[in-house]
Formats: structure tokens, sequence, C-alpha cells
């Protein structure tokens, strides 16, 4: 059986996050393209290993007990290759939970917000001032709960982990959200120094074809 990881992809903000974990790892993997454009999430077969229609869903054919295991829900897919290749992720306890609070506050907070902020600023079929201000400021904030973590710390959870893959690809879009870096300089010191990195290159460009054939630019991101 072969040991190549398969992953279900779209290049999205929650799609980077696994690509970008697995260029870090240097891991064999396949991407089967999943084009939400055209509504390829909603697949029968697709369904079967992402039961909420989403992408990203990750399937190790060689799972903890040697079956194929498949996995959906981003965060959960970090957690997993981390504990599987011990990288990333750490062993000691107290340092896990720094990783795991921060790796939460993305799923729950930043990305959903950045989401309704890239909605309702672009997308919405008419303009709701309230909706537009309550999403970029509530992404404003966000971002302050970031500028100040990293006041004295280079990466989100101490060392480079799974928390800042989680969050450097929402803040990608930053204009989209109507945010400016320049007002959270240390956040974009480590968004740089995030962005610099030779594994997160490769990881941004998995699927920059695609992206740039369908346009993708002007759909929200997931």
């Amino acid at each position: 059986m072969s040991d190549t990881l398969e992953l279900h992809y779209w290049p999205t903000p929650n799609g980077w996050k696994i690509t970008l974990m697995l260029e870090e790892l240097g891991v064999p993997y396949w991407v089967n393209f999943v084009d939400i454009t055209k509504g390829e999430q909603f697949a029968p077969a697709f369904l079967r290993i992402s039961p909420n229609n989403r992408i990203p869903a990750l399937v190790d054919p060689q799972g903890p007990d040697g079956a194929p295991l498949s996995i959906f829900e981003s965060g959960a897919i970090l957690q997993y290759l981390g504990r599987k290749f011990r990288r990333f992720y750490p062993d000691d306890e107290r340092q896990r939970v720094e990783v795991d609070q921060w790796l939460f506050w993305q799923v729950g907070g930043l990305g959903p917000m950045a989401g309704q902020a890239h909605h309702f600023r672009q997308y919405a079929p008419e303009a709701i001032d309230y909706a537009i201000a309550r999403y970029t400021r509530e992404v404003a904030r966000l971002y302050g709960v970031l500028e100040r973590r990293l006041a004295d710390r280079d990466y989100i959870a101490g060392e480079y982990s799974i928390a800042d893959m989680a969050c450097v690809g929402w803040i990608v879009p930053h204009a989209r959200q109507g945010q400016e870096l320049t007002h959270f300089p240390r956040l974009k010191t480590w968004f740089d120094t995030v962005m610099a990195r030779p594994a997160v290159k490769r990881a941004m460009a998995v699927g920059r074809a695609e992206r740039e054939r369908t346009n993708f630019a002007n759909i929200p991101a997931r």
C-alpha cells in the first residue's frame, strides 16, 4: 500500500494550511483539486470523506492502525499530521496547550470573521453598512490580539508551529478584510517572516494556476 497522503484541496486560506504543513514536513502527497467554483465539493465521493462538503480533506492510506483514515476540518488535519510526524506540534502538554489555544482561536474566530468581512465587503448582493462595519472592526480587533501576542515572541505559540500555519493564510487577503498591515507592525513582521519560508512559498504555489484559471480571487475565501 502506498504511503502517499491524499489531499483533497482548493487554494483558499483553509486549503493553504494543509499544503503549508505538508511542504514543511517534506512528505509525499498527492493533490486532488476539488473545484469549488463548479460545486465539486458536493459530489457524493467527496461527501464520503468530508461530511460538511468543505475543503480541505486528507486521506492517510496508512492510518494509525494501518488502515486508511480520512479526516476533514483543517484544524483536525493539522493536529493529526503534527502527531503523526511529531513536528510543529509539541509533545509537551503545556506547550501543546499553547498551540491548541491559538489553533482554535483561528478556526473559531479569525477565519470565520475574516470570511464574513470578505462576504459583506465584496460579495453581498447589496451593501449593508452595519454588517460591513461590524465585521471589519472585528477583524481589526483580532489582528490586534495577534499584535499583542507577538510583542515578546517571534511566533504565535513560541516555536514555529501549526498555529502559525493556520493563521498566516487568513492574513494574505488582509486588504479584502479592510485591514492595513502597517497598523499592526509586529503582525506584519511575523507575516513577512512566515511568508518568506521556502516551504510556505511552495505551499502557496500549489493550485495557483487553477486559482487564476477560475478567477478565484473574485470568489469569497473559504
